[in-house]
């Protein structure tokens, strides 16, 4: 009924594998696979202009390939690019050697959104920051592979593809005997160790989610069933003597020793951050400050993901670890530095725009988009404001097919890679492939009408 693919050739290249594919198997895996998830309720919430709407997550049922020896590089060079992340978290609200050595400009930590001056000195458990990391990337049709951004703060996705491939084994479980793929079953093997070492025996793990109104709630839920910890909503946490307590819907007192937070930074303590948030725990930054909870990831992460700071993640790789960078981010200019800021005015009808304050494709401009007068109206804002922006040149990235009525069609997909940080740092063997359903797009965010797909990672004996 789904897919059976067999290889012709396991590697034709590194970056090409041929595989014979039926369509109509295609179609009813994707139809199937689309049915199932919607009753069990797999949708992502959007707020547009005040409303909040479900929406179910289009599935694709052409995987994504990426071969066994593909994959070993992306795998070093992700481990790689997170450890430096978090030596770079760590120095910035301790030593600060980095700003010191003139390697990031002391303007671009403290300037940004994402620098929070209340987390200086406070030390995570085992100075991990970014426990759960993910990474963008695209492949550009020159083979190469390119890091698009650095999600550090609350990144989401992971639940999809496991999902998906849940549903896949259940209805056609040759699929996965008949090809040699990775398993990628372990994502919340790799999450529950890591909050059982973060916790360190303190007390019980616990998701923390702002509810069902929030984009990602299905995630939260899934990954509470997966991983054995509990799911806790907005008043069921409490401080009392610098120690974090559970209540839950039978106002039992149990001890907390690990938060997996998916509230942002700014409402996770009303006493410290937004007053107004009913989302947080009281007074919980002064049991974090105590080293009585850990809380997953840690706050202030978001210096780190800034667009901004994105430019020197490479120099950070050279800087703390002594390596030239395993993975490149994609050629990216700072109107913050004068060179740059030159070339951005002189090329900017040819290059794409992004707003280092915004997420989730929104922010994003292509100068070839633009009329005269918008360019110059965008001009006139990076005069004004040069820390705001940043400017890359466009990848021509790859175009993976995916079915639109029922015919296959060839469509821009990036990759987020999962990367989790405890005593060790450990690459997910799977990731989310989202795609643009518009062929004039480059954008793939689910947020803006985007798709996803399974992740095939190829073993090296298949």
């Amino acid at each position: 009924m789904l897919l059976a693919l067999r290889h012709k050739h396991k590697l034709i290249t590194q970056h090409r594998i041929n595989m014979n594919i039926r369509i109509n198997e295609l179609i009813d895996s994707r139809d199937t696979v689309n049915k199932w998830m919607e009753r069990y309720g797999v949708r992502f919430g959007v707020y547009k202009h005040g409303v909040f709407n479900e929406q179910l997550f289009p599935f694709d049922s052409i995987p994504r390939i990426i071969s066994g020896s593909d994959w070993a590089y992306l795998e070093n060079g992700l481990r790689q690019r997170v450890t430096a992340l978090n030596k770079f978290l760590w120095d910035v609200y301790h030593d600060k050697r980095i700003i010191k050595d003139g390697i990031v400009p002391e303007e671009f930590v403290y300037s940004s959104k994402g620098y929070m001056p209340e987390c200086e000195g406070i030390s995570p458990t085992g100075e991990v920051y970014a426990h759960i990391a993910g990474i963008d990337l695209v492949e550009g049709k020159d083979g190469q592979w390119y890091v698009l951004e650095d999600n550090l703060r609350i990144p989401s996705g992971a639940s999809y593809p496991m999902i998906a491939r849940e549903i896949t084994r259940k209805v056609s479980p040759q699929t996965f005997t008949q090809n040699a793929v990775a398993e990628n079953r372990n994502y919340s093997k790799l999450l529950s160790t890591m909050m059982d070492e973060m916790n360190n025996g303190r007390g019980i793990s616990v998701i923390l989610t702002p509810g069902r109104y929030n984009s990602a709630y299905f995630e939260h839920s899934y990954f509470a069933e997966k991983t054995g910890a509990t799911l806790a909503y907005p008043g069921d946490l409490f401080v009392e003597d610098n120690k974090v307590y559970y209540a839950g819907i039978y106002k039992e007192k149990t001890r907390v020793g690990c938060i997996y937070r998916r509230v942002s930074d700014e409402y996770m303590d009303p006493l410290i951050f937004e007053a107004s948030s009913l989302l947080g725990i009281p007074n919980v930054m002064q049991a974090y400050k105590a080293g009585n909870v850990a809380l997953l990831n840690a706050i202030g992460n978001g210096v780190a993901d800034d667009k901004g700071i994105y430019y020197f993640v490479p120099k950070m790789v050279e800087y703390y670890l002594g390596e030239q960078p395993i993975l490149q981010n994609a050629p990216t200019y700072l109107p913050y530095f004068k060179k740059d800021y030159d070339y951005v005015l002189a090329n900017i009808q040819r290059l794409v725009i992004k707003d280092v304050s915004e997420a989730g494709g929104y922010g994003v401009v292509f100068g070839k988009d633009l009329s005269k007068e918008k360019l110059k109206e965008l001009k006139e804002l990076i005069i004004d404001q040069p820390r705001r922006w940043i400017a890359q040149e466009v990848i021509d990235f790859k175009d993976l097919e995916i079915l639109e009525d029922d015919k296959p069609v060839e469509r821009k997909a990036d990759l987020r890679a999962f990367v989790v940080s405890g005593k060790e740092t450990k690459v997910w063997a799977s990731g989310l492939t989202r795609f643009s359903r518009n062929p004039d797009s480059f954008v793939v965010n689910s947020s803006q009408g985007g798709g996803f797909k399974d992740t095939w990672v190829l073993e090296e004996n298949g």
